[in-house]
Formats: structure tokens, sequence, C-alpha cells
């Protein structure tokens, strides 16, 4: 998978991530329900559900492991979006999946990833064009899924988190990353291209001595 699980432990991280996860959860619950209940300073309270073990990978340009499986040069702009399905085992390292594994061995069923994929695709768009309001291209991201029992159903809702941590995002401009990949490359910086983020969506309202940092400048789209 291209979400690894590597611990990076950066003070501050965690609550931009916080205040992160919970604006994208607060404006996509319009396009699909979420488990989101209410956030604290490094966390979030969510309901209880059952996590289909699936990572839903979202791509709108080639980068990371679909160019180095596939040859494709890398930054090349996508088509359409492409979704792939990678089967959530950090021991197999997330391996990536078909959708007749998913079928056999139980992980989901046909209509469950028949309503999921639209979903994916809809969070897609919207995200896209929040991003590019604010100078930053969605390269790729992943969406978790889960099973919420309700009046005897069990409804899908959007799982996990939406964050730099989950996103590969780049400067428009520049294509600085303002991701995890500062991490995963030992490009530096990560906090300050998090916090980055953040400013440019207007999310971390209670700070005020952000400055911008040198990953690009804003322009219009």
């Amino acid at each position: 998978s291209s979400f690894d699980r590597k611990i990076c432990d950066v003070t501050g991280k965690g609550h931009i991530l916080t205040e992160m996860t919970t604006f994208w959860f607060n404006a996509t619950r319009d396009i699909v329900p979420n488990h989101y209940l209410k956030s604290f300073e490094n966390y979030i309270l969510a309901k209880k559900c059952t996590v289909i073990p699936i990572e839903f990978v979202v791509r709108n340009i080639a980068t990371g492991s679909l160019t180095n499986r596939l040859g494709i040069e890398d930054g090349t702009v996508l088509e359409k979006p492409l979704i792939e399905f990678c089967y959530k085992n950090d021991e197999l390292n997330d391996p990536l999946v078909a959708r007749e594994h998913i079928y056999a061995f139980d992980w989901a069923s046909a209509s469950e990833l028949n309503f999921i994929v639209p979903q994916c695709l809809r969070i897609n768009d919207f995200m896209q064009g929040m991003f590019k309001g604010v100078g930053i291209k969605l390269v790729d991201f992943k969406l978790e899924f889960g099973r919420l029992n309700q009046d005897g159903k069990k409804n899908i809702i959007l799982a996990d988190e939406i964050s730099p941590d989950t996103c590969r995002l780049w400067d428009v401009i520049s294509e600085e990353k303002l991701d995890k990949d500062r991490f995963r490359k030992n490009l530096g910086n990560l906090f300050e291209a998090y916090q980055e983020v953040a400013r440019r969506l207007n999310i971390l309202h209670e700070e005020t001595n952000i400055s911008p940092v040198k990953f690009g400048k804003l322009r219009s789209i």
C-alpha cells in the first residue's frame, strides 16, 4: 500500500491531524455518513463500527507504488481517477487485491462495493475542488469504511481519518510534497508541511503565529 503505518512522533502533529480529520468529516458528511462524533486535542471520539478490511486508494496522478509496479512515469496525470483495493494487513504490507479476492474471502459484498466506490469518487471530486482552490494538488488518498448497526441494519459509513497522513498533496506550482512522503523520503519539514496545508484550508483558527513556509505561493486557479 502507498499509505504505510510507520510511526512518526512530531510534536503538534497529532493536533493538526485531528483538526484536519474533523474538517473533512464535517465537510463530507452530506456525501456519505461517517463515524465522527467529537474532537479533542489529539484524537476524535467516533461511533463504534466494524471496519471493512480494505483500503480504498483513489489516484489522480501516478506516483509511489503505482509507478514502481507498472513503470509509469512519475507525475503522470490520469485521464480519470483510478481506484485500487488493498487488503488491510500490516504484516503483509497491505497488498493490492482484486474485487474477486474481496468476494472470495468475504471481506465485502458486491452491493457494499457498489455503494462504496461511487462514494470514493464523489469525495475525490469534492476534495479536489477544495484543495485546488488553495493551490494544492490532490495526488492520491485512501479511505476506509465500516459497518454500523442501526435499527437492525448494517449501514456503510466512512471511518478512520482524512489527513496528510492518508493523502498525497503537492503544491500546485512547485510540486513540493505537503504530506507524509516528507517523512517517507526523509525530506524534512514534515510538521511545517502539515501546518501549511492546515493554514491554507483555514483550519487552525486558534493559531496566531503561523506564517507561510516556502512550499510555493498561492495563486488564482
